[in-house]
């Protein structure tokens, strides 16, 4: 598997396996345990995903050694703030049955981000956690906490996908030395994606499918991608992606997919502000 290196010399695998809205306990831990067999070791995670127990149990059960495996998870809202990571970190240790965790991210860009940072500098500090990033930061935001405290975010985990590319936020976090990592890559299937024609005819080219030239599409922008789906056989698809290249032509053409916006909501809304803070989930 490809990797891509943090600014802390940490090595993450370019292709992770995300587990957003697998919530049965039993069809969650079964994916994880799939995912691992088709070949991810990267397993994305989160506190409000309300499966870390099951995640955990389909790491357990898969086999491969805890050192071969690169496992996130993300600090919810409520807990963002520095006694709140430090309390709910080891609950998420906890339901994980880990002892540590490749990389944990505050999920969301609200609370007391900079009490919660200094508490995760420590935890980094004491080897809990290898890497600390953020998650849906605006690049403005991602610069601020990394000039006021010790440690750069290895990693924010954004919205990218061929109809919100970020482009220019892209380049701006590379310039801070921060990894973009992509969720919703494939923008949950909105506005047919996967039937869309121009991805559809780059995919023809090279005998691949949609969501494979999606991708390879972000891996050759050194993005990391997290690629959804409970089904084996997809798993086992999206990881084909390192057999072929993209020409320049190929890149233009989905570069005039960009809408430039979000195919979900605005982090600059207020009211989803206003909703994220009272969404309590007790985790």
């Amino acid at each position: 598997m490809q990797t891509v290196t943090l600014n802390n010399g940490v090595e993450i695998p370019i292709l992770g396996f995300g587990t957003y809205q697998i919530t049965d306990p039993k069809e969650a831990e079964q994916a994880v345990v799939d995912a691992i067999k088709a070949g991810y070791r990267h397993i994305d995670t989160a506190q409000s995903y309300m499966n870390e127990e099951a995640v955990g149990r389909g790491i357990a059960a898969s086999g491969v050694s805890r050192e071969e495996l690169f496992i996130t998870t993300k600090i919810w809202v409520e807990n963002v703030s520095y006694e709140g990571v430090k309390n709910s970190f080891q609950r998420s240790l906890d339901r994980l049955d880990l002892e540590y965790v490749d990389l944990l991210l505050l999920h969301q860009p609200y609370n007391d981000v900079y009490g919660a940072w200094r508490a995760m500098e420590e935890l980094q500090a004491a080897g809990k956690i290898r890497a600390i990033g953020v998650s849906n930061f605006a690049v403005d935001r991602a610069v601020d906490l990394a000039e006021f405290n010790k440690v750069v975010p290895q990693v924010n985990q954004i919205e990218i996908n061929p109809f919100n590319q970020q482009t220019k936020n892209i380049e701006a976090l590379k310039a801070e030395g921060i990894i973009p990592e992509a969720w919703a890559p494939f923008a949950e299937g909105k506005n047919d994606i996967f039937t869309n024609e121009i991805l559809t005819k780059i995919g023809n080219k090279y005998h691949k499918s949609v969501a494979q030239i999606i991708v390879r599409w972000l891996i050759e922008q050194e993005i990391v991608v997290l690629a959804k789906s409970v089904k084996p056989e997809r798993m086992a698809e999206n990881l084909a992606v390192f057999d072929f290249e993209l020409s320049d032509e190929d890149k233009a053409a989905i570069a005039t997919l960009n809408e430039g916006e979000s195919q979900f909501f605005s982090h600059a809304d207020p009211a989803m502000i206003k909703w994220m803070a009272s969404r309590k989930m007790n985790v």
